[in-house]
């Protein structure tokens, strides 16, 4: 792993810089201590990454998980109440884990991931705009439509036209300004400036602007326009930072619901983030799901137990890790360390950072993950792959996260259940030969009872006086269902003059008595009939 550390480093301080923000605003969207959200930052960047099988995820507290702790840390009677359920989430998470539960994230279509994939890049510009503008009165990991001020994303934007902060926009305007140059042309001059990264020197920048312009009436940049993270006055107030979880309400059957909803939710979360990062990732490496859970679950128990928040591996840090360069485990793993180091030993410093150039640095995350190209390049794959796509994007926008992955994943079932009613025969009709029409119908590989309708309408529709071939010899699957159909039309058959000829491996059957007798006693030997 430390092979590739010059390509890790560089990585995980672009990761740092998008998970620190990402980390105090999705605890304060949760309604929790904003330390929690530093915990579950450090623990899923250390301990999840270690344990974990993927080269370029990055776990931490997760957006979608904001509106589930926010009502579970009100239902449950408070915080360590709610560490408990976190604790037990990761245990269950455990458990899915060895039963090999990780197989459930390769049954979701391309196109629901790629929607996903394109909605969060989507949402990431659009929650950035007030803030590169200074206007913050929204929490940074706020990603829902409705928002937790009861604003919405576009009412939001509006707002922030209206109160723009001139050194806040200022320095998100420069802050952009480097990070397009160093990503379009310096990074391509020399060894040094892929070495140093375009979001670190914009930081830099950001600090010194805030440091010269504070008490500027024009220029200067409130404290609510910066970073916000806990500043302790010494070792007690810092270790006072960290909760506990009170055991004693592990008997409330209600931690046990919420923990089971974390448990579902957060697998999910990580299992889909999975599927969206291994496509992203240029090495194409596979990551392995199972290991994945346990690496979770070992993550929410910690994390659980010292206070931190449920943990998730998150594409926005994943594909911020993959855009950087990252290439090993280690970019998550440092970019932990770097959060723990910052947190102890400099968060004054921090308190410095203008939110406006951390949005500058989403803002290019958010559009390489959304490009105008791969809505082109959707819409000329057909309808099937654009409509998925298109309804996620649209889920994930106008509600949430898992709404849209909801949504785009019901359609695409719609889909695939269209298309196999479409595709379960090939109809071939011949001219008439002795005033009969001569009608061969092929059935597909597999046929099932998603097929019932598309071959009873067309069995239904033969005309008096034909002659009709049913051909099985490349079906592997036949459902009962089908057989059934297929022995009522006889009775049809037989009152509109229609001769059928079954044609199969085992061989030619004229006009037979009954389609149940014959599946059933001369099966064919590469057919599985049930």
């Amino acid at each position: 792993m430390f092979k590739t550390i010059k390509n890790d480093l560089p990585a995980s301080i672009v990761v740092f810089f998008v998970a620190l923000p990402l980390c105090l605003g999705i605890a304060l969207a949760s309604g929790a201590p904003l330390f929690s959200g530093l915990i579950a930052g450090i623990i899923g960047g250390i301990l999840v990454g270690a344990l974990s099988g993927s080269n370029i995820g990055v776990s931490g507290p997760a957006a979608g998980l904001a509106a589930i702790v926010l009502t579970a840390i009100g239902t449950l009677g408070g915080y360590q109440n709610f560490l408990v359920a976190v604790v037990l989430g990761g245990a269950i998470q455990l458990l899915f884990g060895v039963l090999r539960a990780g197989i459930i994230g390769y049954y979701f279509p391309s196109s629901v991931i790629k929607g996903m994939l394109t909605g969060i890049g989507i949402i990431i510009i659009l929650k950035q705009i007030p803030h590169f503008f200074g206007y913050d009165s929204d929490p940074e990991g706020d990603f829902a439509f409705v928002q937790v001020d009861g604003e919405n994303t576009f009412s939001e934007i509006l707002n922030s036209i209206n109160h723009i902060q001139l050194g806040s926009a200022l320095i998100g305007i420069l802050g952009l300004g480097i990070l397009l140059l160093w990503d379009k042309v310096l990074s391509k001059k020399g060894k040094i400036f892929q070495l140093i990264q375009g979001p670190l020197v914009a930081v830099v920048l950001g600090i010194v602007f805030f440091v010269v312009t504070q008490g500027n009436d024009s220029l200067g940049i409130s404290s609510t326009h910066l970073v916000s993270v806990p500043v302790p006055d010494d070792l007690d107030s810092f270790l006072g930072q960290f909760s506990f979880p009170n055991f004693s309400a592990i008997t409330n059957p209600e931690v046990w619901v919420v923990a089971f909803t974390i448990a579902l939710v957060a697998s999910l979360e990580t299992l889909l983030c999975v599927e969206a990062t291994d496509r992203l990732d240029p090495h194409k490496n596979v990551t392995p799901t199972n290991r994945e859970l346990l690496a979770q679950g070992t993550g929410n128990i910690i994390s659980g137990l010292i206070g931190g928040l449920p943990i998730t591996q998150v594409i926005v840090r994943s594909s911020a890790n993959i855009q950087s360069g990252g290439v090993s485990k280690m970019s998550a793993i440092i970019h932990g360390f770097f959060l723990l180091i910052s947190v102890i030993l400099i968060p004054k410093l921090l308190n410095m950072i203008p939110l406006s150039v951390l949005a500058a640095i989403l803002l290019i995350v958010g559009y390489k993950l959304a490009k105008p190209a791969l809505f082109k390049k959707m819409y000329q794959l057909g309808w099937k792959q654009f409509v998925p796509f298109v309804v996620t994007v649209l889920g994930i926008v106008f509600v949430d996260l898992l709404y849209g992955i909801g949504l785009g994943l019901g359609v695409g079932i719609i889909v695939i259940l269209l298309k196999s009613y479409q595709n379960s025969h090939f109809l071939h009709i011949e001219d008439k030969s002795n005033g009969k029409h001569k009608i061969k119908m092929t059935l597909a590989e597999e046929v099932t009872f998603f097929n019932k309708g598309a071959i009873l309408k067309e069995l239904d529709s033969l005309p008096i006086d034909t002659n009709l071939e049913i051909n099985l010899m490349n079906t592997r699957y036949l459902d009962n269902d089908i057989i059934e159909i297929l022995e009522d039309f006889l009775l049809k058959a037989k009152e509109r003059h229609i001769d059928i000829k079954l044609v199969s491996k085992r061989g030619v059957v004229e006009n037979p008595e009954s389609f149940i007798e014959f599946f059933n006693t001369r099966p064919q030997s590469n057919m599985s009939i049930s």
